[in-house]
């Protein structure tokens, strides 16, 4: 999944030092492994001190709240709940919070200002310039049972003819129309790839970001599932698209999400998943956890403690019934295990606090069914044409067990038009890597790798003959 490259979550209380107004718009740039993300704090003064939200503008993420941090002897500490982030920087007489920032036992610098930082321009030599060779159309569509609109953008081929054409399904996380994250857009490049070649494209913002409404924080897989279905729909009433030869093309969770619209689906000739998951969420999440943290440096026994504390906690999510009583029960087992496991709460943060983040992050409606879905059912239904593509050096989605997965369940439900590919050296975004940790995606300019591109498009032009 793709939500795991530094989402930040950082608190910030504090208070005024010799004339210092702590409250306003602070700034800083956080520079990681060639990564530059920008930071935004926006403090303001309560009855009971201070509170704040964050923005992450390089991520495309506003609002953020904040949550536990001190403010003495100049010091200013803050703690990231659940996400294993510390800070700790002084604030000079110059008006500079100068400090570090820590994650994953890793140490940078970040210094804040209330003076507007820039990052350096990144280079994205597969980003294609206008004009493009191909017709572009802003173009919107209703899902009727949600009561959204879900706006899009369109890419047809010059010609005219009745072309096949696939609907883009972004992965985890409120993404717009080119799945825009770390400085990428890899939904831009897979549509120009595949729109110059005969192949038309319809990509989308999900619904309750940039131009589509509804309200994306209480949506499910299955809910966007019913969007992309939507979107099926539309293509289907474009007098420029052959209605027989409509396929969907999933990225990560939208490769979850693909295989449950074909299944149920006629109307959906065949299907890529890129990247997508063949286990339960819990199962996922897990061996994304060890893949990433293993990488990080993280030692055996920190992951064995780390992985006994989730392992029950995903036990109970995948038990419950009622989201009232899995939040009572997660309150007491979090409050149990931390005496047993005391460092899986960040210093300077209090039991309550983490409690609380816990709960809000587990009992999302999103992460219940995710970490309750197995995609194994609904590949076992889908009976038309698939292409599973996954990178060697994915952590998020490790490509052995997942493809394996994959496989298995489409053939055991009788489908024979199915072709796995694991590529050597590519990351979960498909780019050609070095370690395959989300600290890398924005260092690297490429998009989305050549090979993979083709390898996509040969196919699809094989199932549209």
């Amino acid at each position: 999944m793709k939500r795991t490259v530094f989402v930040l979550f950082i608190g910030l209380a504090s208070a005024t030092l010799w004339g210092q107004d702590i409250t306003g718009q602070w700034n800083g740039v956080l520079k990681v492994q060639g990564i530059q993300l920008r930071l935004v704090f926006h403090v303001t003064e309560t009855a009971t001190g201070y509170s704040a939200t964050m923005d992450s503008p390089d991520q495309g993420a506003t609002g953020i709240p904040v949550t536990a941090a001190s403010f003495e002897n100049r010091t200013l500490k803050m703690t990231v709940a659940g996400a294993g982030i510390e800070y700790e920087g002084i604030l000079g007489e110059d008006g500079v919070i100068a400090g570090a920032f820590r994650q994953m036992g890793q140490s940078f610098p970040l210094n804040l200002s209330k003076k507007a930082v820039e990052t350096a321009k990144t280079v994205r030599p597969q980003e294609p310039a206008k004009p493009y060779p191909y017709r572009e159309e802003e173009v919107s569509f209703e899902n009727a049972e949600a009561g959204i609109t879900l706006a899009g953008t369109l890419t047809l081929p010059q010609k005219e003819g009745s072309f096949p054409a696939v609907v883009l399904i972004s992965g985890s996380g409120a993404q717009n129309r080119d799945e825009e994250l770390m400085g990428h857009k890899p939904f831009l490049v897979i549509a120009d790839c595949l729109t110059r070649n005969g192949i038309a494209v319809l990509r989308f913002d999900d619904r309750g970001t940039a131009a589509s409404t509804g309200d994306f924080k209480t949506a499910t897989s299955l809910d966007f599932s019913k969007d992309a279905e939507a979107a099926v729909k539309y293509l289907q009433t474009r007098k420029e698209i052959n209605r027989k030869k409509i396929g969907l093309i999933g990225h990560s969770e939208g490769g979850i999400i693909a295989p449950m619209l074909a299944s149920r689906s006629k109307d959906v000739a065949f299907i890529v998943l890129l990247a997508g998951t063949g286990v339960r969420g819990d199962r996922l999440l897990l061996s994304q956890q060890e893949a990433i943290y293993t990488a990080s440096g993280m030692s055996m026994e920190a992951w064995k403690e780390l992985k006994a504390f989730n392992e029950k906690a995903f036990e109970m999510v995948v038990r419950s019934t009622n989201t009232e009583q899995l939040k009572s029960d997660l309150t007491d087992y979090l409050k149990q295990a931390l005496k047993e496991y005391p460092d899986q709460k960040p210093q300077g943060m209090s039991e309550e606090q983490f409690i609380q983040t816990s709960l809000s992050q587990m009992t999302s409606p999103w992460m219940i069914h995710f970490i309750k879905y197995d995609p194994v059912p609904a590949l076992e239904k889908t009976k038309c044409p698939v292409l599973a593509l996954n990178g060697e050096k994915d952590l998020q989605v490790p490509a052995k067990e997942n493809l394996e997965a994959i496989f298995a369940a489409l053939t055991k439900g009788g489908n024979r038009r199915v072709t796995i590919k694991e590529f050597s050296g590519l990351n979960h975004l498909f780019q050609e890597c070095t370690t395959g940790l989300p600290a890398e995606y924005a260092t690297i300019e490429q998009t989305f790798s050549p090979a993979a591109l083709e390898e996509m498009l040969q196919w699809i032009n094989v199932q549209t003959r």
